[in-house]
């Protein structure tokens, strides 16, 4: 399946529709709200970028659980969370105790889109993080092409601070891909993509690629709501089932409900 195949929408964007550029979170002014996204490191193969949906665990991307040389998943124990990670101090410290992909999944190093639409793992923490300064994010149904959408993630050149872009653009979508024009690299995979509805931000994919059509940066993402659903129905499986209680695993259509906030542009 070619990238091209699903991005019959691509220039039909209004003109007016513009994308913001992205603003890096140093300060606890800045960060405020957005203290559930964190840099995901993997021990010495390099870091992603997951968020909290609820207090023990980060959905990311799962492709960022295996080594992309050998192919061989990360263990548990060489993965850690640093929740709100800016300038070398993070406002929550965790281990992982595991890490599910989607069992769907499968990853052959390469570039692949029909792999796109499983990229999506949880990773249970070794303990929950309970700060009241930490929000966990709810899910939420997927917006439809042409709606704002913003991204907040860490990257190759911002590995020290989240940045926040506030405004890119659903392109194009199928039943398993986002096609985004939000400004993502090497790093930001596992990156949170929310939708605003009433000023409140609530996840609607994860980062799983970038790629270059036409000559147009573009993101993909990965759908939230089934994935989700079989990854939680994998957790349930488990000996040691996790706690959601506090969290916002659920997917929601609308309501109220605490968290980041969207400044209108």
């Amino acid at each position: 399946m070619r990238i091209a195949a699903i991005l019959f929408c691509l220039f039909a964007l209004p003109a007016a529709a513009q994308e913001s550029g992205l603003v890096s979170l140093q300060t606890g002014d800045d960060s405020r709200g957005w203290n559930a996204v964190g840099r995901i490191d993997l021990g010495l193969h390099g870091f992603c970028t997951g968020a909290l949906i609820a207090p023990q665990l980060v959905l990311t991307a799962a492709h960022c659980l295996f080594d992309k040389t050998t192919g061989a998943r990360i263990p548990a124990e060489d993965i850690k969370f640093l929740a709100g990670l800016r300038n070398g101090r993070a406002e929550a410290y965790r281990g992982a105790s595991r890490a599910i992909a989607h069992p769907d999944y499968v990853y052959s190093g390469a570039e692949a889109i029909d792999r796109v639409g499983y990229d999506l793992a949880l990773i249970e923490l070794d303990q929950p993080i309970q700060q009241t300064s930490i929000t966990p994010f709810e899910t939420d149904v997927r917006p439809p092409a042409g709606a704002n959408v913003g991204v907040v993630s860490y990257a190759q050149d911002r590995a020290e601070a989240p940045s926040l872009q506030q405004v890119c653009h659903v392109i194009d979508e199928d039943p398993n891909i986002m096609v985004l024009s939000c400004d993502v690299d090497f790093g930001s995979s596992g990156a949170p993509i929310f939708a605003v509805m009433n000023g409140v931000a609530r996840i609607v994919s994860v980062v799983s690629a970038k790629a270059t059509v036409e000559g147009k940066k573009v993101a993909l993402g990965t759908q939230l709501a089934a994935p989700l659903a079989v990854l939680m129905a994998e957790l349930a499986k488990a000996e040691r089932p996790v706690s959601l209680s506090a969290g916002g695993v659920k997917m929601l259509s609308g309501g109220k409900a605490g968290g980041a906030k969207f400044v209108k542009p």
